[in-house]
């Protein structure tokens, strides 16, 4: 299953757990898309790993972090005032809001190459 917002990286540590982290940015009209892909992820790893999420280090096989933030860019018109010298900084329109959220799965070998099979990550 191709995903088209979530773009993992993989690191794998010490233990020989490995990590997916992904995080991705989303205006208003592409939000439900991004939600649909981190839901997506969530439910095969529900699904098909059922009962066995929790904290590695406690015996789990997988887990996850969520996280997001919304922010809202406002403009600045720049402009240098050499007499001072200085940079003037007005504020000007604001714009849309956006979401990011950042996703980072974790598991064992065994969960790491069912979710790399699953979503085509390398």
């Amino acid at each position: 299953m191709k995903l088209h917002y979530l773009e993992f990286d993989f690191s794998l540590d010490a233990d020989g757990h490995g990590s997916f982290d992904a995080m991705a940015s989303a205006g208003p009209a592409q939000l439900a898309a991004l939600e649909a892909e981190v839901m997506r992820v969530l439910a095969w790893a529900f699904a098909d790993f059922a009962g066995r999420r929790g904290p590695l280090d406690e015996g789990g096989e997988w887990d996850y972090e969520l996280q997001g933030v919304q922010e809202v860019a406002t403009t600045l018109d720049v402009a240098y005032d050499p007499s001072a010298p200085r940079l003037a900084l007005e504020s000007g329109s604001t714009g849309t809001p956006r979401v990011t959220l950042s996703l980072t799965v974790s598991g064992t070998p065994q969960f790491c190459d069912a979710f790399r099979a699953e979503f085509e990550v390398e």
